[in-house]
């Protein structure tokens, strides 16, 4: 899977508890907002996000889709009811001690919603500052499945780890005797995705093994061919770096790609020209791109940004959320809180349910396969996995 450390720390473990949805309010995200509170003063929104560092191009979807998510959702108007959102966007780099910083001075300029954390360590070093000070946080392309559950005043807009590894096992029906190797970097990020793979593809019953390469190796013609002697019903590649396009090319000149379904994930378009001539031949689970629903969110995002990336839904989902906590809650953070819990509403993806119970995003995720080449590469679903399908268990609520 090429993908980036700081964005994708799949959960090492998965615990399997048995939970019942709690009933959700269906609405539409751009119903006439009314919000409570002083109708005089602005819902203060504090956006705190990768403008610059290594995931500037995640935050730049990010910010992108939000704004247009707050066009669709208050109709215009950039209002609830009467009152202004009012937006202040801060710079994290990506570092989480810089994020904290910004969302306690946010905090302290009488800002009661906090969205954003394109990384994952953003989030998790952000979410104890929101239940600490009692306001309403809304992590964003964050996949750490460690968001869900953290506090009762954190949300997520984005999907999380266990969704991408669910729609990995399902290229493979059901898992029962069938073999899966996990190709990664040696490594944290290696061992984070193998363990993922062994928890939940393992766990239904698959035999889970590895192939795993040092991050200096520039050479992949050994690695390759111990996979093709171990005749995987299923090859999950996780690789992040510039050797990716040496390893696509390795294992498609080898024959792997042409003995197994190859599965990795689907990053931004930028990175889609890596895959060189491989790319035709690997399945990719998918998070979105462009084209992957035709929802009237979907339709009214693709007019602000006019071709949809892997990231803009989060930014649009959480305007939407934004919009629904001040509508319901005024300023009252704990009324926010539970105005979102249990809240279905119709997102770029499709139907989009917060869990109550831990405060999961369910919601649809993609099969996609790639034609074409280079830059040139075009993106369709061959299938759409719905929220129920792709549901993370259930966890114990933190604080």
């Amino acid at each position: 899977m090429t993908v980036r450390t700081t964005r994708r720390a799949f959960l090492s473990a998965a615990t399997m508890m048995a939970a019942a949805l709690a009933a959700t309010a269906c609405g539409s995200p751009q119903d006439t907002a009314t919000g409570g509170g002083d109708s005089a003063a602005p819902v203060k929104v504090g956006l705190v996000y990768s403008q610059s560092g290594a995931l500037a191009s995640y935050g730049k979807q990010y910010i992108e889709g939000f704004k247009a998510g707050l066009d669709f959702a208050t109709k215009g108007t950039g209002k609830v009811g009467d009152r202004k959102i009012e937006l202040t966007e801060v710079d994290d780099a990506g570092d989480p001690a810089k994020a904290v910083s910004a969302a306690k001075d946010l905090i302290g300029k009488g800002t009661k919603i906090i969205a954003g954390s394109t990384a994952s360590g953003v989030a998790l070093q952000v979410a104890p500052i929101a239940a600490q000070n009692k306001v309403l946080f809304i992590s964003g392309p964050a996949a750490t499945d460690a968001v869900t559950g953290a506090n009762k005043y954190t949300f997520r807009s984005g999907r999380q780890s266990y969704q991408d590894v669910v729609t990995a096992k399902s290229f493979i029906g059901d898992p029962t005797g069938k073999k899966v190797v996990v190709f990664a970097q040696d490594g944290a990020f290696g061992d984070a995705n193998e363990a993922a793979v062994k928890a939940v593809i393992g766990s239904a019953g698959a035999t889970v093994s590895s192939v795993r390469a040092p991050a200096s190796a520039t050479e992949f013609t050994p690695f390759a061919s111990q996979i093709k002697a171990a005749k995987p019903d299923l090859l999950f590649v996780a690789w992040a770096g510039t050797t990716a396009p040496a390893m696509w090319q390795t294992l498609d000149q080898q024959g792997v790609l042409s003995s197994t379904t190859v599965v990795t994930g689907l990053d931004i378009r930028a990175s889609w020209p890596t895959f060189g001539a491989a790319g035709a031949k690997i399945s990719f689970l998918s998070h979105y791109f462009d084209g992957a629903s035709d929802t009237e969110a979907s339709k009214a995002l693709k007019a602000k940004v006019n071709t949809i990336d892997l990231f803009h839904p989060d930014g649009f989902a959480a305007a939407q959320m934004v919009v629904r906590a001040a509508q319901e809650g005024g300023d009252d953070v704990d009324k926010m809180a539970t105005a979102l819990e249990g809240w279905s509403f119709d997102g770029v993806k499709g139907k989009m349910t917060i869990r109550a119970a831990d405060h999961a995003l369910l919601q649809p995720m993609f099969q996609a396969k790639l034609t074409g080449s280079g830059t040139a590469f075009t993106a369709t679903a061959q299938k759409s996995l719905t929220g129920d399908e792709t549901a993370p268990p259930a966890v114990a609520m933190k604080g």
